[in-house]
C-alpha cells in the first residue's frame, strides 16, 4: 500500500511483476483497494500510514520483519465501509513501488471483516483465501529480497498457517522498510480509517546495507510516521519505540478521517 501525505505526489514508478505463486487467491472484497506509498510533502505526515520506516541508500534494503496481533474493530460497525491495514513491507517511504504483506480489520456492510493479503504495488493486492483470520490472532510477516525476485511470507502463529509468494519487481528502489497501520485507497481516494483501537507491532527487524538491527538500532535513519486527516486531524498516532533495543510499538486510532 502506497504511503501518501498531504502535499506533493511522487511520479509512480514503472513497475514490472511476474507472480510466481498465487495459491488460493483472488482480488480483494473492494474494488480497485490499493495499499500504497506515500505521497509525501517532506514531513512525515501522511493521510494514509502510521507506524515506522527505516530509510537506506537506493539498493541497501534487503529484509523487514514484524509482528503484530490482529486488533478487533471497536463498538458497532458503521453504516459506511471502512478499513484498517497492518503490515511489513519494503519501499514506498520515499519510492514509487512497495513489497507487501498483512492483514485488515473492517467494517463491511455493516460487519466487521477480518483477512490476510499481500501485494507488490502498483499491482492491484490479493486476499489470501487459504487463511482465517480472527481478531487476538498473532500475525508474524517478512519481506526479503534475493537474487532478482523479492518474498514476502506471512504466518498467523495462532492457527500454523502461513503463506509465501514471490515476484520480481523492476523499478524497485529498496531504500526503506516499514511496519504500518494504513488506511487503503479506493479509486485513487483514501477510505475511512476503520477504529481498529490499538495494534501492537513486535519484533520489527530490518537488514540494511547487509547489518541486521532492530528499528531502534538505525538512529538517524528511523522515520516515525502520524496518520492525519486533509485538514491535519490526527487519524492514527503512533507510540514511541519500546521493547529489545526499539523493537516494538503501538499505533493507536484517533480518527475515521479521510
Amino acid at each position: 500500500m502506497k504511503l501518501q501525505t498531504i502535499s506533493v505526489s511522487s511520479a509512480a514508478a514503472t513497475t514490472f511483476i511476474v507472480i510466481s505463486f498465487l495459491m488460493a487467491t483472488s482480488a480483494l472484497p473492494v474494488p480497485q483497494l490499493t495499499l500504497a506509498p506515500r505521497v509525501h510533502d517532506g514531513s512525515f505526515q501522511s493521510t494514509n500510514w502510521s507506524g515506522y520506516a527505516v530509510t537506506g541508500s537506493s539498493g541497501s534494503v534487503s529484509i523487514a520483519k514484524g509482528s503484530w496481533t490482529v486488533p478487533a474493530i471497536q463498538g458497532s460497525c458503521p453504516s459506511t465501509n471502512q478499513y484498517s491495514s497492518f503490515w511489513v513491507g519494503i519501499d514506498g517511504f520515499n519510492s514509487g513501488t512497495v513489497e507487501q504483506t498483512g492483514t485488515d480489520s473492517d467494517c463491511q456492510n455493516g460487519a466487521s471483516t477480518y483477512y490476510a493479503w499481500f501485494e507488490f504495488y502498483p499491482h492491484p493486492s490479493f486476499l489470501i483465501n487459504g487463511m482465517t483470520i480472527t481478531p487476538g490472532d498473532h500475525m508474524t510477516a517478512q519481506a526479503s529480497f534475493s537474487g532478482r525476485s523479492f518474498t514476502v511470507t506471512i504466518t498467523d502463529t495462532t492457527t500454523g498457517a502461513s503463506f509465501s509468494t514471490s515476484a520480481k519487481v523492476r523499478s524497485a528502489q529498496r531504500s526503506s522498510a516499514e511496519w504500518i497501520a494504513e488506511a487503503p485507497s479506493s479509486s485513487g481516494r483514501v477510505l475511512p480509517l476503520a477504529d481498529f483501537g490499538t495494534v501492537s507491532f513486535s519484533s520489527c527487524t530490518a537488514t540494511v546495507s547487509g547489518t541486521p538491527g532492530t528499528i531502534g538500532s538505525f538512529g538517524s535513519s528511523v522515520q516515525v510516521i502520524t496518520m492525519v486527516s486533509s485538514s491535519g486531524a490526527v487519524k492514527a498516532q503512533p507510540s514511541s519505540l519500546s521493547g529489545t533495543n526499539g523493537d516494538s510499538f503501538s499505533v493507536t486510532w484517533k480518527s475515521a478521517g479521510p
